[in-house]
């Protein structure tokens, strides 16, 4: 009888084992980078930095954004593309980058920033101006790079 109840936990062991090793290689796999685009920052007419950029235009897209990943480039970013031109709010919700989200108008000047968005914070980030675009991109590099409202972006796809 012994034998039947150390077989029978034996087998339930690796079972739940198996299991968690399942669920443990799914939680494992992050999403990374791909190469969308190319974007430009310029100051005047002198080029400040040029970024590597992933799009978000669908719904899906731009609901998820950064979320899920856990780190990324220093000349990396994601470019939000709005079909509407007006304040736009944003939230840190299961994103583990801390970010620096700059909102850009219509006519691709930055109208505001959100410095160092603190990584899961729920906290609404209000572009407090009608903008059409949003660039993310590593906390602290806006202050590196000295970025100032009215400076401008050119991208590609």
């Amino acid at each position: 009888m012994k034998q039947i109840i150390s077989v029978i936990t034996l087998i339930l062991l690796l079972g739940s084992s198996c299991k968690e090793q399942e669920r443990n290689s799914l939680e494992e796999e992050k999403i990374g980078f791909t190469k969308e685009g190319e974007l430009s920052i310029f100051k005047k007419d002198s080029l400040l930095v040029n970024l590597d950029i992933e799009f978000a235009e669908t719904d899906y897209e731009v609901q998820t954004g950064l979320m899920y990943r856990d780190s990324m480039e220093e000349k990396q970013g994601m470019l939000f593309i709005f079909p509407d031109v007006r304040v736009h709010s944003f939230y840190m919700k299961n994103t583990a980058i801390p970010l620096d989200i700059i909102f850009i108008d219509e006519n691709l000047q930055i109208a505001s920033f959100q410095e160092n968005a603190k990584p899961f914070d729920e906290t609404g980030l209000s572009s407090l101006v009608p903008i059409k675009y949003v660039l993310e991109i590593n906390a602290g590099l806006s202050e590196k790079w000295n970025l100032e409202l009215g400076d401008q972006i050119k991208y590609q796809k």
